[in-house]
């Protein structure tokens, strides 16, 4: 059994993308990641939100969160189709700390949550 790495990739969906059609952008990245190894371990569309400062002459965009886990050492074909891709605006992809990924469950059982 090859090494398992736990991810989080967030992407900011353009604003000019309706609303409609944010689950068709969510799908095409799920099947990125699987397609490349992956296995999405949970999706959060956390909606519209506006941005901190102007991005791309934009004020606001669609953020969406996954987990990942694979064995695969980052995905880099999923992060280079993402960074090609004409509707995302960003997008952050970094590896959990095994801790963290253990705490939240994403390789098997979550581990118990300790005082202090």
């Amino acid at each position: 059994m090859a090494l398992q790495r736990a991810y989080e990739l967030m992407i900011i969906v353009d604003s000019d993308v309706a609303e409609i059609d944010i689950p068709k952008v969510i799908t095409r990245t799920e099947g990125l990641i699987t397609d490349e190894g992956g296995t999405v371990k949970s999706t959060d569309n956390w909606g519209r939100r506006r941005f901190a400062y102007e991005i791309d002459h934009k004020t606001e965009g669609t953020y969406v969160v996954w987990e990942i886990v694979t064995e695969t050492a980052g995905l880099p074909n999923t992060e280079r189709q993402l960074r090609l891709a004409d509707d995302i605006v960003r997008l952050k992809l970094f590896r959990l700390p095994e801790k963290e990924a253990a705490k939240r469950g994403l390789f098997g059982e979550p581990e118990p949550a300790t005082a202090g």
